[in-house]
């Protein structure tokens, strides 16, 4: 997949013309693209050069997130910020599936994008039809950067990005060091499967944010919750919790492998 189907200086992209822009990402695009597309990307243009008049930074439309295999509308950089944008042109409302869709982008930079990793990321649902008198921004609880998703309308795009830049107090990304981080999922089920089964451990096939070391953690910390139930013949129950594609299902894959080994003595 192509990174992204435009990219350039916020500066750059308010002096170009929409027709432009709009030229430069239907040339990046490899499928058929319908009417009912290229007006979107229309209104989508002409809504981030309205509401981003006055800042700097960086934008890159229709930005890949390979595992998801899906694109995010609108990623952008201002000051100390990147903002994560789904557009639902036309829509009057905030759906679950919407919020869910742009949370997921979110959470996939956050984790997985290395240059990501310690930056704010707000996520941002804008509905352009819907009604929205205010916004409530808002961190999680996990003191990590990562901002709610945000739900907000054309009108109230502008002040929301200047609400957030004000409320975010942090160093400015550098857009230009923040494109060179590599993305780094774990591999999928299958892949960690066959890597397991011809010997390799978890830290060798491992390239997650939870890192080699927490995976490593965590599958000696139920090796040993199985080594104590098994000495004082009682059952156990472990939970893994980690963000889609952190590594729960190579940890599970790494136990099983290692206790169906009859040469192991746990």
């Amino acid at each position: 997949m192509n990174r992204y189907y435009y990219s350039d200086t916020i500066t750059t992209f308010l002096k170009s013309n929409p027709d432009e822009i709009l030229g430069k990402m239907v040339a990046s695009n490899t499928f058929k693209l319908e009417q009912s597309q290229r007006d979107a990307w229309m209104e989508e243009i002409v809504i981030l050069q309205k509401s981003l008049s006055n800042y700097r930074g960086s934008i890159y439309l229709e930005y890949s997130i390979p595992r998801m295999g899906k694109r995010i509308d609108a990623v952008v950089i201002v000051g100390p910020v990147i903002f994560v944008i789904e557009f639902k042109i036309g829509e009057k409302e905030f759906t679950s599936a919407a919020i869910d869709q742009v949370w997921d982008y979110a959470l996939d930079l956050k984790n997985f994008h290395e240059s990501s990793h310690e930056k704010y990321i707000a996520p941002m649902l804008l509905a352009t039809k819907a009604k929205c008198d205010s916004v409530v921004i808002a961190e999680t609880l996990h003191n990590d950067k990562l901002l709610l998703p945000i739900k907000c309308n054309t009108e109230l795009f502008k002040q929301v990005i200047a609400d957030v830049s004000g409320y975010v107090n942090d160093a400015d990304i550098d857009p230009n060091q923040w494109e060179q981080g590599r993305y780094h999922p774990t591999p999928t089920i299958i892949e960690a499967a066959k890597a397991l089964y011809n010997g390799h451990s978890v830290s060798e096939i491992s390239r997650s944010d939870a890192s080699a070391i927490n995976l490593n953690e965590t599958s000696n910390a139920i090796s040993e919750i199985i080594y104590d139930a098994k000495k004082r013949s009682i059952k156990s129950i472990c939970f893994v919790t980690g963000v889609p594609g952190s590594g729960k299902t190579l940890v599970g894959l790494n136990i099983a492998n290692i206790h169906t080994d009859k040469n192991n003595d746990l």
